[in-house]
């Protein structure tokens, strides 16, 4: 299979501001929860973590009183060209769907996690151990959300549930399923978040906020010169943060102004 840009009329996408994140880690629990991604064994051991959205953090590396830090959150980045597909043997991984989300069918993957290998974002992950839940807790499960068996890889969907609950709600509503309103689709993460740091919507609607924020200077993505074409894009005003979302060299300027 040919790596190429695979282009759509709506782009699902985020814009998360590493200048709003205080990283308070509440888009990981609001991702745990919905996507009924079990509590880990032993959350020390990051071997064998599972963490659909995982938040790091940044600093600039200055002495006190110039120190300063950041936080990013980091979903499956949703590329444009993903690496992750061309590999898969049995194609449990695609882009083809309107809305650009790179989906993942847990029944196909046979584990062999060529698609980890392939990501440059580490946004996958295998799972190691059949999900357990405490007592009781297996009540909370969202119902249209599988619960996955180990030896398969797992990764953000940008809650792909919530964009069919949209569309069948507009369906009912006689609107059309493919011209969804700003706020009619939104991932779980993005809807719990306190600072208003992550925005989604579709990048390709000049009337989403998300597009306005993609186009500004303060706009990049995460390693932008692997042309992967994220659609998850970061904001900063501080030029060293924006430094630290690609291997610049210490003479090489970046975006913005």
């Amino acid at each position: 299979m040919v790596l190429y840009l695979k282009e759509f009329k709506i782009k699902w996408g985020m814009v998360i501001d590493l200048d709003r994140c205080t990283g308070c880690g509440a888009c990981m629990v609001a991702c745990q929860a919905e996507n009924n991604i079990a509590p880990p064994v032993d959350a020390s051991d990051k071997r064998y973590s599972l963490t659909w959205m995982l938040v790091y953090q940044l600093s600039n590396k200055q002495p006190y009183p110039n120190h300063d830090v950041a936080y990013m959150p980091r979903p499956c980045l949703q590329c444009g060209k993903p690496n992750c597909v061309p590999v898969c043997p049995v194609i449990a991984t695609d882009k083809n769907q309107e809305g650009g989300i790179v989906s993942q069918v847990n029944a196909r993957c046979i584990g062999c996690r060529y698609c980890m290998a392939a990501c440059p974002y580490h946004a996958r992950y295998f799972n190691w151990q059949d999900p357990v839940w405490p007592e009781g807790m297996e009540k909370t499960l969202t119902p249209d959300v599988s619960t996955r068996p180990r030896g398969v890889v797992e990764k953000c969907l940008f809650c792909h549930h919530r964009y069919m609950y949209a569309r069948d709600k507009a369906r009912i509503e006689g609107r059309d399923p493919n011209a969804l309103n700003e706020g009619d689709y939104i991932p779980a993460c993005v809807e719990m978040c306190p600072t208003g740091a992550m925005v989604f919507g579709d990048l390709e609607n000049p009337e989403h906020k998300v597009h306005k924020l993609s186009k500004s200077p303060y706009a990049f993505r995460l390693l932008e010169r692997l042309n992967t074409k994220p659609q998850v894009y970061y904001y900063s005003k501080r030029e060293w943060v924006r430094k630290q979302g690609d291997n610049y060299l210490e003479h090489e300027t970046v975006g913005g102004v």
